[in-house]
Formats: structure tokens, sequence, C-alpha cells
């Protein structure tokens, strides 16, 4: 099947998403659509599955104009879509997951027909290798599993385009190189595939074609054997350095010990951290590794006091800050960048400018006799919009208005401009584009360099080897072990797996 969009347009209100985007996918053929988070490319595809609808433009199958009114045109047209996040029901097997919303009957009682959908997973899992239970209940699925079952799901409804957004989002680097061996399979069968990703490296290693998108335009089309920084250029509009500069770290003392720290889920009694402990030095990055949703978030927010330990110590520079308020813990020299800046990072309705002085407001040069002195507020709010180069037409611009990873510098800015003893970043790129990761990178080494201990919670496996100093590797609430950042991938991906060592902490 041969798709193709043609001058598709799609508006939020004022904001243009898509801007007239022209796009054509081959069967037998990998698609990568290429750009950084916010460049328009899930908007793209989500046009193209009937999610939304489009204000211009036609898409077009095997040359015929087709116009989906909702997902269920576009499944019955042949296109499949693998969410990034997934929509299966946990408490269901996986035949169950796969017969949804088509469901089969039989007989005259006309019983569900369970035993056509065993058999469909059956057929699409031996063809391609999968090794999926029917039977097996998603709840107990890895997330790779989980997302093979999203394959065959699309698979089954005979999808002859298959949309993958952000597909290794949340896999280990295993699971990442056993999705691109599928991915080629599908290919091979003659399957078109649209791969939607911000990854250079998984768009060389597996695609035919890329087109790049930037602020909802197309503004080229490479091929794979073009090199990252190519890519980058691309998708940036500049040349950047795909690498990180720094000197080797000179750590002083331990600047933050985290011994035996527990955090139990209320609902569930789940033990969320199970007895962490670790160090980190003043002068020296610590990286957070692991498959998203092994304690990593749970972690970072309890050495800030943001959700309650039920045992376990943390010091900073000899200070204990369990029992605290958050407020205190700032005050004893955190920096903290939280992994959802939009609901914990700034507030939407505030100014840029009183963003930027949340955790000060009340301190001298910015109050003075319990009064905020507008003058030095609008001074600081300048200089940091120009030092991290905030994209906002005004200071006084709601924070709400900024795209999003402009609101990721806000939040930055503000945690940088006092002076740390220990800065907790929690996804510090996320949706920032390859210029701006270059920034954010050179001003975290600048912090280490400067003799404050850093933790860094990433998903991003480039990124922990390019900051890391030692790398941490979480598994289900433990640290499995503590490493260096020459440990090669594969071994790295096996401990994300929960797969290595003794899971003994290590310090």
């Amino acid at each position: 099947m041969k798709l193709e969009l043609r001058k598709i347009t799609k508006k939020f209100g004022d904001f243009t998403a898509n801007d007239q985007i022209d796009l054509v996918v081959e069967s037998g053929t990998v698609h990568a659509l290429l750009g950084e988070n916010g460049a328009g490319k899930s908007t793209l595809m989500n046009v193209l599955f009937g999610l939304y609808d489009a204000d211009g433009g036609e898409i077009l199958l095997d040359d015929e104009t087709r116009v989906f009114a909702g997902p269920g045109d576009a499944m019955a047209a042949g296109i499949g879509m693998v969410h990034q996040h997934f929509m299966l029901v946990p408490v269901f097997t996986v035949a169950e997951n796969v017969m949804l919303g088509h469901e089969q009957v039989r007989g005259p009682a006309k019983l569900l027909d369970l035993e056509a959908a065993r058999e469909k997973v059956r057929e699409i899992s031996d063809r391609f290798g999968f090794h999926v239970d029917p039977d097996a209940m998603v709840e107990d699925l890895s997330v790779g599993a989980q997302q093979r079952v999203e394959i065959i799901k699309a698979l089954s409804r005979d999808a002859r385009v298959l949309i993958l957004d952000e597909p290794t989002a949340v896999l280990t680097p295993q699971e990442t190189d056993e999705l691109l061996e599928i991915v080629g399979q599908l290919r091979d069968s003659g399957t078109a595939v649209v791969l939607i990703t911000h990854k250079l490296r998984e768009v060389k290693a597996i695609a035919d074609t890329i087109t790049v998108i930037r602020r909802g335009k197309v503004v080229g089309t490479a091929e794979p054997t073009a090199s990252q920084e190519e890519l980058a250029s691309l998708m940036v509009g500049r040349d950047v350095s795909m690498t990180v500069d720094k000197d080797d770290a000179t750590p002083g003392e331990p600047m933050l010990r985290v011994e035996n720290l527990t955090v139990i889920d209320e609902d569930t009694r789940i033990k969320l951290l199970d007895g962490v402990s670790f160090e980190v030095r003043g002068g020296e990055i610590l990286a957070v590794a692991g498959v998203q949703g092994n304690g990593q978030t749970e972690l970072a927010e309890a050495i800030l006091g943001v959700v309650d330990a039920v045992e376990g110590s943390v010091t900073l520079d000899g200070t204990e800050l369990m029992g605290r308020s958050i407020r205190d813990n700032l005050d004893a020299g955190i920096g903290f960048v939280p992994e959802d800046r939009t609901e914990d990072g700034v507030v939407a309705s505030f100014t840029v400018a009183n963003n930027l002085i949340l955790d000060l407001y009340d301190r001298e040069p910015y109050s003075k006799r319990g009064a905020i002195d507008p003058g030095v507020v609008s001074r600081n709010a300048e200089e940091q919009v120009e030092k991290f180069d905030v994209r906002t037409t005004s200071t006084e611009a709601l924070t709400g208005s900024l795209s999003g990873g402009n609101q990721q510098k806000v939040v930055l800015a503000r945690e940088l401009a006092r002076d740390l003893k220990l800065l907790i970043a929690s996804q510090p790129t996320r949706g920032l584009d390859v210029g701006s990761i270059e920034f954010v990178h050179k001003r975290i080494i600048e912090e280490r360099d400067k003799g404050v201990a850093v933790v860094i919670v990433s998903s991003e496996l480039d990124e922990v080897y390019a900051l890391a100093d030692r790398i941490a590797v979480m598994y289900h609430g433990r640290i499995v072990d503590i490493v260096s950042p020459d440990t090669d991938r594969d071994t790295m991906g096996l401990m994300m797996a929960g797969a290595h060592g003794d899971e003994e902490e290590a310090a």
C-alpha cells in the first residue's frame, strides 16, 4: 500500500502544529519521521489515524483520497498505530486485548469466539517470532512484550501501514534491538512502517527514508547514511555538537548520603523504593538509569521530601533532610528539576519573571520589608531569559504560553541561579531541541565543576553515558549496581532488566 499525505495542515487556535506537510510512504519500507518533541510528528500521525481532523490537505491510499472520521475508519482502511502509551487492559489476557473492539462471536448464543483470537495471536506471533502466549495476562508481561501485543493487535486487523509513535521510549537497550529486528521483519513482509522518533541512533539503524520536521514544517529529507550531526542540524537548523565536552571529575568529600531509603505506595502497599543506599561526592555526577517506573522518580522526590519515606536517612553535607519541609531542604542547598515541569516545575498562570523567583520571592533582593521589588524581579528575569535562551515575547508573558521546552529552560534557570550543594534533575532535557540539550548539558557540567554534587535521572541512555561519572541502575525500586560509564550498553541493558549482579547496593 502506498500512503501519501498532501499539504496536511492542523491548527490548535492560533498555533499551527502541522503546516502543509507532504509525505510519501511506500510498501515494504521504513519511513522515519524525525524531529524534536513538539515538532508536530505525533499530531501528523494522529491526523492520519483519524484522531484529529485536518484543517487542510488530503490523505491518499494507493492514489485514492480517503477521509477518516475516526480510528475505526483508519483501521478499516489498513492503517494501524501503536501509541507511545499503550492502549491495553492490564487485567485481560493477550487474546482478550487483541479481540477488544473487534469481537468475533460463534453459535446461536453468540458467545465470544476467544479461540479464534488465540489462533490469530499464535499465527502472527509465529510468523514474526514474537513468542507471545495468547493466554498470558498483560499485567504480567514485560514492557517489550506488551509492545509486541500492541503490534499483534494492529496486524490482526490487517494493517498494511503501521505507525509506531516513539516506540523505544520505555524499552531497555535489548528490547530496543528486538523491536528494530521486528520492524525489519515487518518491512520485509511488505508492511509500510512509519517510525516517529527523535533518537538518531535508531533512525540510522532501521530507516530507509528520513523526513525531518521542525516547528510543524518539513525541513528536509535524508538518507540513513547521513551522520548524526547532519540529522541533528536538520532538526535544529544550525550546527550542533553531538558530544559532551567535559574534563575528568575531581570529586571531593561525600556531599549526599542516602541510607536504606524505603518508600511504600499508600494505596497498594508496594515498595516503590526498597532499602536504597548510595552516596554522591561534591564535584561528581551520579546518573540514575533504568526503564521508567522502577523507582527513579520516587528516589528524586524522596531526597527533596516531596514523598515521605517510611524509613531511611538522607543527609546533605552532614545535615539530616528527613522530616524537614521542602522549603527547608531547598534552603539547605538543593536545586530540583522535576520530571513533570507542567505539574511541578512552573505555575502556568504566573509570568516568566515570577516563575523565576518562585522559591526566592520573599528574600532580598527580590523582596524588601515584605514587599516584592518589581524592578529587581524584572532585571533578574531579563538576565536569566538571555542567559538560558528562553524564547518568549516578554518576561511578563504567562509561562503557560511558552512551549514545553522553554518552560523547562525557565525551571533550569531558576534552580541554577542559587548557590547549590546538590542538584537533582529528573529528565533535564525532555522536550528540548538538540541545540538546547547541548546548552543544558554544558550547564550541568559547570555545576559539577563548581563542586556541586549532581544526581541526574534520565531515561535517555545516551544522556546517561554523556553526563555520568558513575551510573546507578535501578530495577523494581532497588539499585542493582553502581558502575562506570565505560560499561557497555548490553551489560547496562541486562542490569536495567534486573538480570545483573547480586542486587546489593553499591556506594
